[in-house]
């Protein structure tokens, strides 16, 4: 199972919240309704949100084998 905790520990580091994910950078909030659900993301998606948050994929997602 793909977990989204990573992106929630970034977000603090980074000081940056889902607001201005949305509302400075114009990304979906459909998207962050998914990550929260534990839905699957796009590709797109994911390099955007390494970009904006300068970090690698495993500072987003991480694969929990455990669930």
């Amino acid at each position: 199972m793909i977990s989204y905790q990573p992106f929630y520990d970034t977000l603090v580091k980074k000081d940056m919240t889902i607001y201005q994910l949305i509302f400075k950078h114009g990304m979906s909030a459909n998207t962050f309704q998914r990550m929260k659900e534990g839905k699957g993301i796009t590709t797109e998606t994911l390099d955007t949100l390494c970009y904006i948050l300068n970090c690698e994929v495993e500072d987003i997602l991480k694969h929990d084998k455990t669930k």
